[in-house]
Formats: structure tokens, C-alpha cells, sequence
């Protein structure tokens, strides 16, 4: 019966940490895709007319600043969403003004596909970096299966009369540490292990330089 306990403990920490890590790499490869259509977005608001260019160029560079700051802990989340939610808006109605002038202009047409982009990747960064994290009820799930397994184990070196302390701390350590492995991964920009903001911050250097 420990025997099994503990085995469902390990599938239960397998499936867990599995799905934590894929998250892990998705916020990963995020920062990525932000970064490259943010820049896509400013190299294309070079199609725009003056003043129209430079107001666009200054809003995207705003963009960066409040993501990196958010993302850095320089900024409170909430702030940093009511932030990027009045950037989009306002660049937005920048991209309908500039469809109006010219709504023909396959360049302008490109610029709001690229623009686009950013807004849908800023709804999935949210979500998956935010608002998805392993649910409370797994979490429950694995410390009761833990406390189930560590006790019935108790109770079996109990009956069986003899006490190896070094490997009994070191089995338990070694859950616990994988445990504790999943709640870092699960927290992108917490703990130990973080998601590198290094493409954003590249981009962030290379607009303000501009």
C-alpha cells in the first residue's frame, strides 16, 4: 500500500511537472514573438505619413517601457494592464486613422495586420503567464498524496524495526524538492527559475536609441 501511494505520488508530480514546464517554454517563446511584433510593427509604422509615424513610433516605444517594467516588477500588474490597455486603444485609433487616409495602401494594410499581432499577443501572454497556473486542486491533490505516502512509510519502517534516518530524509527531500520545482516554474517571473526578458529589454534598448 506505501509502495503504491508513492508511486501515484510520482505519476501525480510527473504530470504536474510536465505541465508546468510546457507553460514554462510557451511563456518562453512568447517574449520572443512579442518582441519580434512590436519591431515588425515599428519598422512598418514607417509606411505611416508624418506626423502620423513619429506619434505611432513614440506610443510603441511607451509599449515596451510599461511591458518591461511590468514584467521587471518596476510596475504593479494591474497598473501595467490599464496601462497597455490605454496604449492599444490609442494606437489603434492611430491605425483607423491612417486606413481612412489611404484605404488602399497595401503598406498601411500591413502595418495594421503587424499591429494586430501585438494586440492578440498581448490577450495570450496574459492568459498563459497570468491566469493559467496549476489549479488549487491539484495542489491539494499532491500534498495530500505527499502526507498520505511520507506516513504510511512512517508506519512501515515503525513496524519494521529498523530506522535508516539518512535515506527516509533523503526520500522525502527528494519529493519535496520536485514539489517545489513545479511551484517555481509555475510562478514565470518568481523564484529561481524565471522566464528571460532579454528580447524585450534588447528591443526596449533599441527603440529608445531611436
Amino acid at each position: 500500500m506505501a509502495g503504491t501511494t508513492l508511486g501515484l505520488l510520482a505519476f501525480m508530480l510527473a504530470f504536474t511537472f510536465n505541465c508546468a514546464e510546457a507553460r514554462h517554454q510557451t511563456r518562453k517563446a512568447m517574449v520572443v514573438d512579442e518582441a519580434n511584433a512590436i519591431q515588425t510593427t515599428w519598422l512598418r509604422a514607417g509606411f505611416m505619413a508624418e506626423p502620423a509615424r513619429g506619434k505611432m513610433r513614440e506610443l510603441l516605444r511607451d509599449y515596451v517601457n510599461v511591458r518591461v517594467k511590468a514584467v521587471t516588477g518596476a510596475l504593479e500588474l494591474n497598473e501595467a494592464l490599464r496601462q497597455s490597455d490605454g496604449l492599444h486603444d490609442r494606437m489603434w485609433q492611430g491605425a483607423e486613422e491612417a486606413s481612412r487616409a489611404e484605404p488602399n495602401s497595401i503598406a498601411i494594410g500591413l502595418f495594421v495586420q503587424s499591429l494586430n499581432e501585438v494586440l492578440d499577443l498581448h490577450v495570450k501572454r496574459l492568459t498563459v503567464g497570468v491566469r493559467n497556473r496549476v489549479p488549487g486542486t491539484i495542489w491539494l491533490t499532491l500534498y495530500l498524496l505527499m502526507v498520505l505516502a511520507m506516513s504510511m512509510m512512517g508506519i512501515q519502517i515503525g513496524h519494521s524495526g529498523a530506522r535508516r534516518v539518512g535515506l527516509e530524509a533523503a526520500l522525502a527531500l527528494s519529493f519535496a524538492i520536485v514539489l517545489s520545482v513545479i511551484a517555481d516554474l509555475d510562478r514565470p517571473q518568481e523564484g529561481r527559475v524565471i522566464v528571460s526578458q532579454q528580447a524585450m529589454l534588447d528591443l526596449q534598448a533599441r527603440l529608445n536609441a531611436h
